[in-house]
């Protein structure tokens, strides 16, 4: 992190005491993954003398809730405001606390109870009202606020022997970083960092497409019924993957694929 990003991290830590003398200041990103049996207080933040939660420690870093719909259905739907507003704002009898909250949301679960809903390989054993009922602890309002959503299906042995050549991890972080850097510099007069932080008239002025991609935006908005919210999500993910190749302009795959990563919600959640 840039160093006022590290003092600002540093400053919610040192309210819960949770700096030292040989780690006084916060360099790394966090990363916090809290049990599905968090509390929706432990999760934002509370108490009768208002504290920073967990989305408040994972401020410019990686909250990762696994196993979603085990989460507390209240906690869950608390998150919806902070994703959006990048801050938290917690209210008692006499005082009013707010907390900085800009994290990256990443979450996993299983499509049913037994896992293999929708799955070519197993028979899935869950009634369908029980499929529905899973399903519907996470809420249409909740996945409309997650980027991208990619379904992972189960490997084979035969690609687990497969020797072909595939991209390292260190070949990946370099084109992340190359990304990051190229973001950057083209925000840097405008005190964001990074894609996910641009404003509506920001999107107008880096996000533009040509006529084709226009219509590939409009056909995906009549057929998947996308939200407004969507749009800008949308935009800013094509964005994004311009970036990591090196493109100045969105092209026509850059905005499919972007579409592509909003579709999951859609196979799963209109039924």
């Amino acid at each position: 992190m840039k160093l006022e990003q590290a003092l600002e991290v540093t400053k919610i830590y040192s309210i819960l005491g949770l700096t030292s003398n040989e780690n006084p200041l916060m360099v790394k990103r966090p990363f916090r993954s809290p049990h599905h049996t968090i509390t929706p207080v432990s999760l934002i933040g509370g108490g009768r003398n208002p504290k920073p939660g967990e989305i408040s420690l994972s401020h410019l870093g990686v909250l990762f809730l696994d196993e979603l719909p085990e989460f507390n259905r209240n906690a869950l739907e608390s998150l919806r405001v902070p994703l959006e507003d990048r801050k938290v704002t917690i209210s008692r009898l006499n005082t009013t606390v707010t907390y900085p909250c800009e994290f990256m949301l990443i979450t996993s679960m299983n499509p049913c109870q037994c896992g293999y809903y929708g799955s070519s390989e197993k028979v899935c054993t869950c009634k369908p009202e029980q499929v529905k009922k899973y399903i519907s602890r996470v809420s249409g309002p909740l996945l409309d606020r997650i980027d991208i959503h990619i379904e992972v299906n189960p490997i084979k042995y035969s690609q687990l022997e497969q020797k072909q050549k595939i991209e390292t991890s260190q070949e990946i972080r370099n084109r992340v970083n190359q990304a990051r850097k190229i973001q950057l510099e083209r925000y840097q007069e405008y005190h964001i960092f990074s894609n996910s932080e641009l404003t509506p008239p920001l999107i107008e002025k880096f996000c533009k497409l040509n006529s084709k991609c226009k219509q590939i935006l409009e056909m995906a908005f009549d057929k998947l019924g996308l939200s407004a919210r969507a749009y800008n999500r949308i935009l800013k993910v094509a964005r994004t993957i311009a970036d990591l190749e090196n493109s100045e302009n969105i092209q026509e795959s850059h905005l499919a694929e972007a579409i592509q990563y909003r579709s999951l919600d859609r196979k799963y959640w209109s039924n």
